[in-house]
Order: structure tokens, then C-alpha cells, then sequence
């Protein structure tokens, strides 16, 4: 049985928790450590479980509250040398373990695979989770959807899902026209439209839960993203990650899949550019 939850998940904060057994590891820390502890707490996860921390890139949204935590229960963090170097983080240096975007790394019962995509960070990675018989895929923060993307889609029993704007609120909004771009340009963020389109694409028989997260506060609305995911997700459980509460704590349990091989997720040469 695996665990799973959207502690937080928004433009103001990420952080995503995945378990099996006594293995519990986040996808990022990117909340202050009140609200993090509160919202563990709140569903009795206990913060001195966590085995590990992997971190996808460089935004405060994804690292703010990264060092104190980490510090705190002396728990590694899993970071490429891009991110770690652009981040400006402080943490001692027996706690970070560089990683490429594409490595495989075993904690416990679980084994985290990099994905390399698209987004204006340096070096940045998502990361799918597995057991060996459930996966999950934590799939945010994407410029544009690349094969890796895709494949990760694919493959995954649960899937976090980035949903970061309406299309007509963003063109229609009151953001800087840099701002509007830079979200939409093919290094920012996925639209509602082009993240169900990728489900749509690319999910399979396997996939048993979409949690659409990752929700701009200015430019989306909970309401939207259901009316627009709602019609493809009749064969599956759909939930939707606020940004000012954790989801529940889900379990899935689920007969033998094949292995999942870390070579299914390639480094791609893409030009990464930051945004400082």
C-alpha cells in the first residue's frame, strides 16, 4: 500500500508527500515550517518520518522552507548540482546528495526517478516515485509537454497534474505582458487546456488518480479546472489540490505491474535558461 497527499500546491507553495511502509519522502518544501508541521499534522503524518527530500528546482515556491526542515530532522536532500548552485541554499554539506535530472536513487521501499523537462530553472527535474508495482508521478512546474512528460503520464497509477492557468483569465488578467509570458512561453507553466490534453494523450488503463494541482491564484479557479477535467476523468478518481489546505491522505494498493526501468526517462538537450 502506498500513501500520498499534496501537503501544498499553488504559486505560493509545493510540497507533495508519497509513502510505503516506514519510507516517506517530499517532493519538495516549498511552505514555512508552521504551516508544513500544521499540515502534517493534520493528517497525522509525523515530520520525523520523512526519509528523504527531493527537490525539483531552484523557485522559492518549491524550496522556502527546505533548510529549516531539513535541518531540523538531519534528513537528505536530493538535489541537482544546478539547482543546488542557483538556490542560494545553506544546508550542511553531509545532507546533499547531487543527483542527475534522470538518476534513480533507492530510499527504503521506494526508488525516486528523475524526469528532465522544460521549465526557466536550472537543471530542473520532476520525479516519479515507485514501489515497483504502484507509481506516482508528481508532474508540475512544466514549460511544455515533452516525451518525458508523457512517458511518466503513461506509466503512472497516480498522477500529480500541473493546471496552472485558464487561457482566457491569463491573456485577460492584470500581469505585465513579461510576466503573462514568461507563464506561457514554453518555460513557465501549462494551461488547463494543454494539461488535459496531455491526459487525454497519454494516460493508460493503469492510472487510478489525477490530482490536479499547481493552481495560479490570480489566473484559475478550482471550478474551472474540475469543468474542464471533469469529462475525462470518468473512468478514474479526480481530486483537486487548493492551495490553502493539503488534499487527504490517499491510499492505492494494487495487484503486480511490470518493473519500471530507470532508461525510460531520457536527458534531453534542452537549453536551460533561469530566471536568476
Amino acid at each position: 500500500m502506498v500513501r500520498y497527499a499534496a501537503l501544498a500546491s499553488g504559486s505560493n507553495g509545493n510540497s507533495y508527500f508519497v509513502a510505503k511502509d516506514d519510507t516517506a519522502i517530499l517532493v519538495d518544501v516549498g511552505i514555512n515550517n508552521k504551516h508544513l508541521h500544521l499540515r502534517m499534522a493534520s493528517l497525522q503524518i509525523n515530520p520525523a518520518s520523512i526519509s528523504a527530500i527531493f527537490i525539483t528546482h531552484e523557485h522559492t515556491d518549491h524550496i522556502c522552507g527546505l533548510s529549516v526542515f531539513a535541518k531540523r530532522y538531519q534528513i537528505p536532500v536530493y538535489i541537482t548540482r544546478g539547482t543546488y548552485e542557483s538556490s542560494r541554499l545553506q544546508l550542511p554539506d553531509y545532507l546533499v546528495n547531487f543527483i542527475s535530472p534522470n538518476a534513480a536513487v533507492t530510499v527504503g521501499s521506494l526508488t525516486v526517478y528523475g524526469i528532465p523537462k522544460y521549465h526557466d530553472a536550472k537543471e530542473p527535474c520532476s520525479f516519479l516515485v515507485s514501489d515497483g508495482q504502484i507509481n506516482v508521478a508528481v508532474m508540475t512546474d512544466l514549460g511544455r509537454v515533452c516525451d518525458n512528460v508523457k512517458k511518466a503520464i503513461r506509466i503512472a497509477d497516480v498522477l500529480f497534474l500541473e493546471a496552472n492557468y485558464d487561457e482566457d483569465m491569463l491573456r485577460n488578467g492584470r500581469y505585465p505582458y513579461y510576466l503573462k509570458n514568461r507563464i506561457s512561453g514554453g518555460w513557465g507553466h501549462i494551461s488547463n487546456a494543454a494539461s488535459v490534453a496531455a491526459l487525454i494523450e497519454s494516460k493508460s488503463n493503469r492510472l487510478k488518480h489525477v490530482i490536479l494541482g499547481h493552481l495560479s491564484g490570480e489566473n484559475n479557479t478550482v471550478g474551472l479546472v474540475e469543468e474542464v477535467f471533469a469529462p475525462h476523468c470518468t473512468d478514474v478518481k479526480m481530486s483537486v489540490a487548493k492551495r490553502t489546505e493539503p488534499t487527504s491522505l490517499f491510499e492505492i494498493s494494487l495487484m503486480p505491474m511490470p518493473e519500471l526501468h530507470v532508461e525510460t526517462f531520457h536527458y534531453q538537450s534542452i537549453e536551460i535558461i533561469s530566471v536568476g
